[in-house]
């Protein structure tokens, strides 16, 4: 193990040990910093709220940017937390689960669920959670620094979840599992490397993954959106409905729909969504170049 990976290693081991409470405090402290620093998180945020929010005030995009660039600090902490402590203390910060009904009904009617869950709030205590209502898969892609891998892995199989790498052999797993009445997790607004195809977020074109719109068609399974809200005392765990459109045979149907049900996610927590992610990037005509400096 190099001197890199020992570090992010103890560094995530530390900052694991400490409470809920603590590793969101710390993050806050860190994601101010970084905001008073003016870094590229902050540059970054404030280039996609602008080009998603054309409309906003400038004073009110500002302070949601400041908002999210913490928000997103403190994410990195709490999953810190989340990844070390115990499955049972974990849920035992779930305050409540909104329309529940939406995912177990699926579940108990014994089709395939897909579940999309955006960047939003802390997706890790979600998909851990998913995977204790019964049999989940979902991709998984080993961090750059391999010292981290076996904790992330650990935790995200620690309530049960089947983990398969992002490639062919991945999307058949995917695939057996819908067919088998299994839940399937997928995170919806990622640049695809491949498999994509622009559709409007926000207004916007936006290189979108095909892969949820596939697994549809392929396998009839149902759909619906989720995410960890951050709350005062915990986290609400939030589900909500796809639109029928999503379901159509039509792709370019197909991905505006799962775009919008992302949108419509945002808008439950528009300062707890990661903005800094370079989402438009590639456009119809080749590289945007929106987020080169000046």
């Amino acid at each position: 193990m190099d001197i890199k990976g020992r570090l992010a290693l103890f560094t995530l081991k530390l900052v694991g040990r400490l409470p809920l409470r603590w590793s969101r405090r710390l993050g806050r402290v860190v994601g101010w910093l970084a905001v008073l620093v003016r870094g590229e998180t902050l540059r970054l945020t404030r280039i996609n709220l602008a080009r998603c929010y054309p409309a906003m005030e400038t004073g009110e995009r500002e302070r949601l940017a400041r908002q999210s660039v913490v928000h997103t600090a403190m994410t990195g902490f709490e999953v810190a937390t989340i990844w070390q402590q115990p499955w049972s203390r974990s849920e035992d910060q779930i305050v409540r689960v909104r329309n529940q009904q939406l995912l177990t009904d699926e579940v108990d009617d014994e089709r395939g669920v897909l579940v999309l869950i955006p960047h939003i709030g802390n997706w890790e205590i979600f998909g851990m959670y998913l995977a204790t209502l019964g049999p989940s898969t979902a991709m998984y892609a080993p961090p750059k620094l391999a010292a981290l891998d076996p904790v992330i892995r650990g935790a995200r199989e620690a309530t049960g979840a089947n983990l398969v790498p992002t490639d062919m052999r991945g999307v058949r797993a995917l695939l057996k599992a819908l067919k088998g009445g299994e839940i399937v997790m997928v995170l919806p607004d990622q640049e695809p490397d491949s498999g994509g195809d622009f559709a409007p977020f926000f207004g916007r074109p936006a290189l979108t993954m095909t892969l949820a719109h596939n697994l549809l068609q392929r396998t009839g399974c149902r759909c619906v959106f989720g995410f960890g809200k951050r709350v005062d005392d915990g986290f609400e765990l939030v589900l909500l409905p796809a639109e029928q459109a999503i379901y159509s045979d039509e792709q370019k149907v197909s991905l505006a729909a799962m775009n919008r049900g992302v949108e419509a996610c945002i808008g439950e927590a528009p300062e707890q969504y990661q903005w800094e992610y370079k989402r438009f990037r590639r456009q119809p005509e080749g590289k945007s170049g929106i987020y080169r400096r000046p």
